[in-house]
């Protein structure tokens, strides 16, 4: 299984339908080549990752590998020729209804991108030459010590960050974004700057391990050098996710700093199910609602090493932040249920577990009934499994003011519009080429959310003023109980604010 996740992620602008089954997201529009689309969304039945349905029969226990001492890259800055590709993708400002571009966002944190060409060879003798690109603070100062990395999706986005970014660009955390797939979008776009980038199959785990080890060096070419890094995790989201838990299955053991230490301190896969083997280093797994709602979440239970978190109410994307879907393509309203700043709970504290050897407490997972009858039809026609609450929202998993104080509940999955929308937004269209729906794909990845009625928000609260209250009270017990962070309390209640009835 692991060999076969690493194909598909290398090969993802190729192998059409066997990518969608794993990444679940649109890779980078190449000219002259149909977008990849199709197979079964991930958690989807017969789209599962091994969680209910096989995850119990993978690897139980580390087997003793034989270690070695991952080489030193080489590494060149690159401020030209041409533009940037970036792949930090458009936010969207959910109070201000607008997209907001990557340099904007970059400069309301005072952060910048800078990229490298990264040189190396695999362990089987191949060349390559791939890219990295590093968000940091531009006041060095600020840098916290810590370290987010993941590999580029083949959507083109670095998803972990970019649904963290308030909290870690607020903290001071490095984005660390390593290309491990073809490079076929960048040269596509940018044919002078990324020709001559080589990514051949197979070589995804030494890259990481070969980045990872430039970056935790003293050599001259570390991009970083000169910074104080603490820790640094991989992490990943939907076909990211199973880039890191390929790594973290198959490599980690084997491919060590000098003095054979890790070369990642922790993984941080998420929007993925999976079975985690026993490793040396913490991990903390984020499935989504869209992973378990028709009984495929994981079953694994918590170790030492690791803790599964499902966070009631998370769609596999943070369609709040992602631009591409607005306008809403969407059947039903889609979901703005803030996905970053749960997200930003598990990160906060995997950080805190790898940096101050702080165990992070064990939670609930989603509840599961399998009886239709207590389910609204529109979840019983979807195939959900989850159990329910009277407000409609799902019960167990890892609490938030959004299904505790609800005034809208969160379902999975979301459709496309019936008919399609006629202006949707660039990264849709771009995409709706040959036959390819990528209205259908994105949609299927959200939630939807349905909004409770007058009569239920009356019998909720006695006027929007209690609802406030409400929130403001839930919210600090949360982060009081070590599941909400601070940072995010503002946004929180000037959404509930804004709540009338």
């Amino acid at each position: 299984m692991n060999r076969f996740l690493e194909k598909i992620a290398l090969t993802v602008f190729f192998a059409a339908a066997s990518v969608m089954t794993v990444s679940g997201q649109l890779p980078i529009p190449v000219p002259g080549q149909n977008p990849a689309q199709g197979g079964a969304p991930a958690g989807a039945p017969g789209g599962g990752r091994g969680g209910r349905g096989g995850g119990r029969g993978a690897q139980p226990a580390a087997v003793p590998v034989k270690q070695v001492v991952a080489p030193i890259p080489a590494a060149i800055e690159v401020t030209g020729p041409g533009q940037f590709y970036e792949t930090f993708m458009d936010d969207y400002d959910d109070a201000k209804k607008t997209n907001i571009p990557p340099k904007d966002t970059y400069s309301k944190f005072n952060y910048e991108a800078r990229e490298y060409f990264i040189s190396g060879t695999t362990s089987s003798g191949m060349p390559y030459k791939t890219r990295i690109v590093i968000r940091k603070p531009k006041d060095n100062a600020k840098f916290n010590g810590l370290i987010l990395g993941e590999s580029m999706h083949p959507s083109g986005n670095p998803w972990v960050f970019h649904f963290t970014q308030v909290y870690a660009m607020t903290t001071g955390v490095i984005g660390l974004e390593i290309l491990t797939t073809t490079p076929a979008g960048l040269a596509a776009a940018n044919e002078a700057r990324y020709k001559d980038l080589v990514v051949p199959n197979g070589s995804t785990n030494d890259i990481l391990a070969q980045v990872g080890a430039l970056i935790k060096s003293d050599h001259k070419d570390n991009p970083l050098s000169g910074f104080a890094v603490r820790k640094m995790i991989l992490a990943g989201s939907s076909a990211s996710a199973a880039v890191a838990q390929n790594y973290l299955s198959n490599a980690h053991m084997a491919l060590r700093l000098a003095d054979l230490k890790p070369i990642y301190d922790g993984f941080m896969p998420t929007s993925a199910n999976g079975q985690i083997p026993v490793i040396d280093v913490p991990t903390i797994l984020v499935p989504t609602m869209r992973e378990a709602f028709a009984g495929n979440g994981t079953t694994q239970p918590d170790n030492d090493k690791l803790r599964v978190y499902e966070f009631a109410g998370m769609a596999h994307i943070d369609a709040r932040v992602a631009g591409q879907y607005y306008p809403d393509p969407c059947k039903y309203p889609i979901s703005r249920y803030p996905l970053g700043a749960e997200m930003a709970v598990a990160l906060d504290k995997l950080f805190a577990w790898v940096d101050k050897g702080i165990a992070p407490p064990h939670a609930d997972r989603f509840y599961v009934d399998f009886n239709p009858d207590n389910k609204p039809k529109l979840d019983r026609d979807k195939g959900v499994l989850l159990a329910l609450d009277e407000s409609g929202n799902v019960k167990g998993g890892i609490r938030n003011t959004y299904v505790d104080v609800p005034v809208k509940s969160y379902h999975v999955p979301d459709e496309a519009a019936d008919p399609r929308i006629p202006n949707p937004n660039h990264f849709i269209a771009e995409r709706r080429t040959a036959g390819q729906d990528p209205d259908a794909q994105l949609c299927g990845l959200g939630n939807f959310e349905s909004a409770l009625s007058k009569d239920q928000l009356k019998k909720l609260y006695k006027n929007p003023k209690d609802y406030y209250n409400k929130v403001a009270q839930r919210y600090d017990e949360l982060v009081k109980e070590g599941w909400a962070l601070p940072v995010y309390k503002e946004m929180v209640l000037a959404e509930a604010a804004r709540v009338t009835f």
